[in-house]
């Protein structure tokens, strides 16, 4: 007996299709940071060839330039200990309102997810006062306004899971003479590891492409992220080394990719662990 769709062809060539549509910006991207500036405008579909190949020379100008690795350095920094706050205190405060039943716990989870509703637009200009005030504007400081960016999303994720997990598996570790801490570190958070990759992901491609919220709230005589780091490569008036920006996002691509790439495994073990639980 045949289980194979009878028009399988066709969904491949779709999603093939779409495929090339995602990735042509970035080959367009990396196609073009070999290439000289003045050909990037007039032809910037076509493959290097040997009048327009420049070699490495967009990509020295642009470290040149930038402090690329100063701003690396920042936004490493950044994005893996927001990450770790992030999870580790949504995953603590998720476990907290799917095991107690209170009001408060209601209104902290809707608070939670009226958070993900309020544009982001609205709380700018308060945000940049306040964190001013706060002496928030260096790498330490931004992690708690990440912290409180990014809780929305995971609560709502942690919770949505372990309302799934039965108890007993936590009354158990407790008849064992586990305390209330060992228990979520020794056992609840091994139950939350699909969620903690998913999450953990799409946090880390947030802060670490994002530039709006470090330009308010850093100071930028000081700190420099990558974003704001390749910002700098546009001139006075409209003028835009674009060369140097080219290698220099293909630069900062790089390493999400590969971190995607590295974790993808691990959001299908995640996907295909929540299908089957019962």
């Amino acid at each position: 007996m045949n289980d194979k769709p009878k028009h399988g062809w066709i969904y491949t060539l779709i999603f093939s299709i779409v495929s090339i549509v995602y990735i042509s910006p970035i080959l367009m991207i990396f196609m073009n940071s070999f290439k000289k500036k003045a050909y990037i405008n007039r032809m910037p579909f076509s493959l290097p060839d040997e009048k327009t190949f420049v070699g490495l020379e967009n990509y020295v100008e642009g470290l040149r330039k930038t402090g690329f690795f100063s701003a690396f350095g920042y936004s490493l920094f950044i994005t893996v200990a927001s990450v770790a706050v992030i999870l580790l205190c949504t995953s603590m405060c998720a476990w907290y309102i799917s095991r107690v039943h209170t009001w408060y716990t209601k209104a902290i989870y809707m608070l939670c997810l009226i958070s993900m509703v309020v544009p982001f637009q609205m709380v700018m200009y308060p945000l940049s006062k306040i964190s001013d005030s706060m002496r928030l504007g260096n790498p330490v400081g931004i992690i708690l306004i990440y912290l409180g960016f990014g809780a929305g999303l995971a609560v709502f994720m942690f919770t949505g899971f372990m309302r799934s997990v039965p108890i007993e598996v936590e009354e158990a570790a407790m008849i064992d003479g586990c305390n209330p801490l060992q228990t979520f570190f020794r056992v609840v958070l091994a139950m939350l590891k699909p969620t903690l990759v998913s999450v953990g992901i799409l946090e880390t491609m947030w802060i670490w492409n994002d530039y709006l919220l470090p330009s308010l709230v850093l100071d930028l005589r000081k700190y420099k992220t990558i974003p704001i780091a390749i910002q700098y490569l546009k001139g006075g008036y409209g003028s835009v080394d674009w060369g140097a920006m080219m290698a220099m996002l293909v630069l900062a691509i790089v390493p999400i990719i590969l971190f995607y790439l590295a974790c993808q495994k691990h959001i299908i073990k995640g996907v295909a662990a929540g299908a089957v639980k019962g």
